[in-house]
C-alpha cells in the first residue's frame, strides 16, 4: 500500500512546476534568485513535512523567510566584525566618527 498523501518534497516540486511560466517570464538575472527560493523551501522540507500544513505555500514562505533571516543575521555579524577590525586598525576613526555624530 502506498502513501495517500504526497510528501512535502512532492508538493514543493508541484508548486515549482506551477510557477514555471512565471519563471520563464523573469529576466535572466532573476531566475537564479527565484530558484533559490525553492531551494530554501527544500532546506526545511523535513520540518514542513512534519507540520503537514493544509496550505503548503505558507510553509514554503516561512521556510524562505527563515533562510533569509539566517542570511541577514550572518551579514549583520560579518559587518560588525569588519567594523571591529576597522576600528582596531584605526582607533582614531572611531573617535572622529563619534565626535562628528555629536555635531
Amino acid at each position: 500500500m502506498g502513501r495517500t498523501n504526497p510528501t512535502y518534497r512532492d508538493v514543493i516540486r508541484s508548486l515549482e512546476d506551477r510557477w514555471q511560466q512565471y519563471r520563464r517570464a523573469l529576466r535572466r538575472d532573476d531566475k537564479h534568485h527565484f530558484d533559490r527560493l525553492f531551494e530554501h523551501g527544500r532546506t526545511h522540507a523535513d520540518a514542513a513535512g512534519y507540520l503537514n500544513h493544509q496550505e503548503p505555500e505558507l510553509t514554503l514562505l516561512v521556510s524562505v523567510a527563515l533562510e533569509q533571516e539566517k542570511e541577514l543575521q550572518d551579514l549583520h555579524e560579518r559587518i560588525e566584525a569588519l567594523e571591529r577590525d576597522l576600528n582596531d586598525d584605526h582607533p582614531e576613526a572611531t573617535s572622529i566618527a563619534t565626535n562628528e555624530g555629536r555635531s
